[in-house]
């Protein structure tokens, strides 16, 4: 019987950059079906056609309005999720043709992973971002936030989060173990792999552990967990101590957070269930995905650059702008990027995939450069000289926000 051959069952021989492509044509198509048969349903039923997943919030109540909204659209169609997403500011003008929804996940991104917001916990050591096993916040808010996370992968949207790697292989699916330790506190992986591998101290005498464990929550009360029954009368030995560092990593990773993470890969699979992501993706190239690229390369960038309205590579102002880019810090690297793109974020697949384009805005002027987030295009005036579009464009990429992007 003859068998078709298909890329996606060999995902191993592709790269990230390639897998990201299908993953996101795979999305469109879903988009474009879910468009088309809502079309045909509402002209059937003569109701109003609602092709597209549309949040109409308020800067000022951001979370609010945005839980609220998505928790209705759960309880009452779960399937709008896989409908495109299209973002409305409330009082604001502006079509939403990509850059408003960047903007939103930003700023949503932004308040919900405060660590003052409760839900989550920011690791000093690692400066990245845990669930709070004590947080007030019921299961509901976090598969609404589960959710946020999958419509930024289905929407092609990349996301200032930084989570441990240990995150996204419980997305997939694989349990957190000792290994991950690694990554989630280098501190105590250190600590219990030295443990592991001290095969000559008494380990009743040198540490003094029991199957008892004591941590503190983020209001600095100490909590006390018992991996085992009666634990706390279980001495440490070189016979049980690789079920204590086991146990112990389980606890860490798994069983503190189980009820806030359960909730929140709900939420993340109610998007992402039918998309080939766990087919495709390994743990790190989920992070990928969702972080972006780490290769800051504005070289790839000025390569891939196209121009418009009467400028070339070799117009004065594009060859004084990339002198003045690439000699920028990164931190102001990082601001240009978001001024153009909506995002500080690099793609998977380096700055190449960004396809920016430059395009004349007039003669020279005071006028400050813009851009067209949606589009990526940046709008630069013929500026004289080097010395006044360098001080225009610092001013313009610190100072503006929102749709001073437009």
């Amino acid at each position: 019987m003859n068998k078709k051959f298909c890329f996606m069952l060999y995902s191993f021989i592709l790269t990230p950059a390639t897998k990201t492509l299908a993953l996101y044509y795979d999305s469109r198509i879903r988009m474009y079906s879910e468009r088309r048969i809502n079309l045909f349903t509402t002209h059937l039923s003569g109701q109003t056609p609602n092709p597209y997943l549309k949040l109409k919030v308020r800067r000022e109540h951001l979370i609010d309005d945005a839980l609220i909204e998505l928790e209705m659209i759960t309880m009452e169609n779960p399937k709008d999720l896989k409908k495109q997403l299209v973002v409305e500011f409330m009082g604001e003008q502006g079509i939403d043709e990509g850059g408003v929804s960047k903007e939103f996940f930003q700023l949503i991104v932004e308040q919900i992973f405060n660590p003052d917001y409760g839900m989550f916990i920011n690791q000093e050591d690692t400066n990245t971002m845990w669930f709070n096993s004590t947080s007030f916040e019921n299961e509901a808010q976090f598969t609404l936030i589960g959710i946020v996370l999958g419509l930024a992968i289905y929407n092609n949207i990349i996301l200032a989060v930084n989570f441990p790697k240990v995150v996204y292989r419980k997305l997939l699916g694989i349990r957190g173990s000792f290994p991950d330790l690694e990554d989630w506190n280098p501190k105590l992986y250190r600590s219990l792999k030295a443990m592991l591998e001290d095969e000559d101290s008494d380990m009743e005498t040198v540490y003094m552990q029991t199957f008892e464990i004591n941590y503190q929550d983020v209001f600095g009360n100490v909590l006390r967990h018992e991996l085992k029954g009666n634990g706390r009368e279980i001495a440490v030995t070189q016979d049980n101590k690789r079920e204590f560092v086991d146990l112990y990593s389980d606890y860490l990773l798994n069983g503190a957070i189980e009820r806030q993470f359960g909730a929140f890969r709900k939420g993340f699979r109610m998007v992402t269930d039918e998309s080939p992501l766990a087919l495709l993706f390994r743990p790190e190239e989920v992070e990928l995905l969702v972080c972006g690229s780490k290769e800051f390369d504005f070289e790839e960038l000025q390569a891939a650059t196209d121009y418009d309205a009467g400028y070339t590579a070799d117009t004065p102002v594009i060859k004084n702008f990339w002198e003045i880019v690439h000699a920028l810090p990164v931190e102001n690297q990082r601001q240009l990027l978001e001024f153009t793109t909506g995002s500080d974020r690099v793609p998977v697949g380096g700055l190449s995939r960004l396809k920016m384009v430059i395009s004349r805005n007039g003669p020279d002027s005071d006028r400050l450069p813009t851009s067209h987030t949606c589009f990526n295009v940046l709008l630069l005036p013929e500026y004289n000289t080097k010395e006044k579009l360098k001080r225009l464009l610092l001013k313009a990429i610190s100072y503006c926000k929102g749709f001073g992007m437009l």
